[in-house]
């Protein structure tokens, strides 16, 4: 899935979609995408001016939008001016390494349950096979 079609599917826009590329996704399964790491992302300016590292809370932001992905394929549902993904929850949150400006993050979301329309993830992140953040979210499909 490429960047048009990313932005087809999720309500993010810039300067917060943080997916560029699905590599792969399994409908009920899994996801995996990529998030090009710039250094002229604009959260870099004051994280830190000395040494630029991704917040922890937009890795676990990028995570959410690739789960967004895999849920709307998922469901057979189409992004509509009225739908939105919400955060539910957030559960077992660790960050392993810093994520830098010339990384890459391969982010990963497998379906753990769903029920009532809420989505449970297991996701994770990796910089050159290295794991940088991983997480339990859980989102729901809502009409504004």
């Amino acid at each position: 899935m490429n960047i048009h079609q990313i932005l087809e599917r999720l309500p993010h826009r810039y300067p917060i979609l943080l997916v560029d590329r699905v590599l792969e996704l399994e409908p009920h399964r899994h996801v995996r995408a990529l998030k090009n790491v710039s250094i002229n992302e604009p959260f870099f300016v004051g994280h830190f001016p000395h040494r630029p590292v991704m917040p922890g809370v937009l890795m676990l932001e990028a995570l959410a939008q690739a789960a967004a992905l895999l849920a709307f394929e998922s469901a057979g549902a189409s992004v509509e001016p009225d739908s939105v993904v919400y955060f539910v929850g957030i559960d077992a949150a660790r960050f392993k390494r810093p994520v830098e400006p010339g990384d890459q993050l391969i982010l990963e979301a497998t379906i753990d349950r769903v029920k009532a329309g809420i989505y449970k993830f297991r996701t994770r992140g990796t910089v050159d096979g290295d794991l940088a953040v991983e997480a339990e979210l859980m989102c729901t499909l809502r009409k504004i």
